[in-house]
């Protein structure tokens, strides 16, 4: 290996680290506000990119179903239960949430089935009708259990994911695809090519972290969402609704994936089940961060990325291993630094 392919294969690294920066913040930003590690996290992100290809070749995806399903199971649990806790003058607001807004993108994508539509446009349907995916699934599967340990909460996420990539193989088939490039610029640095594609996928990363952090910083709604990730119980007691910074966590973590998946489409094949191994990477990022820290875990993200693309050129068949087995020695020592207690259970 010489200094030119070391170079190469940092630069393809960075941007593969991008990639799982998105996806990783998305995990922890969850997991801090909600207690539950968002295992299918990484098939929202394969959702988004096999939506985008579909609407490339003029046919209606299957997330369209998928989400009008959602929206009418969603609102029937919510209008039932705002009928028990004696609230019905809040139905109207749970139907324009759980049903009006999610099926408009939905209604857009099916009016606009058969049609070529600009590649601009294409993303911002793509990402709308993916948008409200995890929210709904957050309360039809994860707000009724919201006060469970963490490994049911774990355990029911692995289930999950399971239930999403079999609707994968039911709405796309197990065909590959890879969509249009966003863009043809490539930069010559030195005598090394850099494309546009993994600048645009850089910069986003750098984009969306900023604006995550100036919305923790500086808005309402990222200080309630802070306060719930320290603690839950205070942030009750401070009139800070759970379940609320818990939709918008959700909301964020489904356009954090789905902005992922249509940066990482045209670089990558992307099938129904291409989720997993993306969030699990992203996950090993989110571990070295502790799943609490955003600036540790994007660092570890990018060194994910890194060593993935220097152990693909050193042995493509032991890449995954070598990724994976980083999690020993980080795992042993959170063990051996942190200190140990027993979980806190909100009453």
């Amino acid at each position: 290996m010489n200094s030119q392919i070391a170079a190469f294969l940092t630069i393809d690294g960075v941007a593969t680290g991008a990639i799982y920066v998105l996806i990783a913040l998305g995990i922890v930003l969850i997991f801090a506000v909600t207690r539950v590690i968002f295992v299918p996290f990484g098939d929202i992100a394969a959702f988004t990119a096999l939506t985008l290809a579909g609407l490339e070749t003029k046919q209606l995806p299957g997330t369209v179903g998928l989400v009008a399903v959602l929206a009418v199971l969603a609102t029937l649990v919510e209008v039932v239960a705002l009928l028990r806790a004696g609230k019905a003058p809040q139905i109207p607001k749970a139907l324009l949430f759980y049903l009006v807004l999610p099926l408009i993108p939905a209604a857009a994508v099916w009016a606009t089935a058969g049609t070529l539509l600009p590649l601009p446009l294409r993303i911002v349907l793509a990402l709308a009708l993916i948008l409200p995916i995890a929210p709904l699934l957050d309360r039809l599967i994860f707000r009724p259990i919201a006060d469970a340990t963490v490994l049911l909460l774990l355990t029911v996420s692995v289930a999950l994911h399971f239930a999403l990539v079999g609707l994968g193989l039911l709405f796309f088939g197990p065909e590959g695809v890879r969509t249009e490039a966003l863009t043809d610029y490539t930069l010559i640095l030195g005598n090394i090519p850099i494309s546009g594609q993994s600048m645009l996928i850089v910069a986003a990363a750098i984009v969306f972290s900023g604006l995550l952090f100036l919305f923790f910083e500086f808005t309402l709604a990222g200080k309630s969402l802070h306060a719930t990730a320290v603690n839950r119980t205070g942030a009750r007691l401070m009139g800070i609704r759970p379940e609320r910074t818990g939709t918008i966590a959700y909301l964020l973590g489904s356009l954090l994936a789905g902005v992922s998946g249509v940066l990482i489409s045209p670089v990558n094949t992307i099938f129904y089940d291409s989720g997993f191994l993306l969030g699990l990477k992203a996950f090993v990022g989110a571990i070295i961060g502790g799943l609490v820290s955003f600036p540790v875990t994007a660092i570890g993200s990018l060194f994910v990325g890194v060593l993935e693309s220097f152990a693909a050129f050193q042995s493509s068949s032991f890449k995954e291993v070598i990724v994976f087995s980083i999690l020993i020695p980080v795992l042993l020592w959170r063990s051996y630094t942190v200190a140990h207690s027993e979980e806190d259970i909100d009453e």
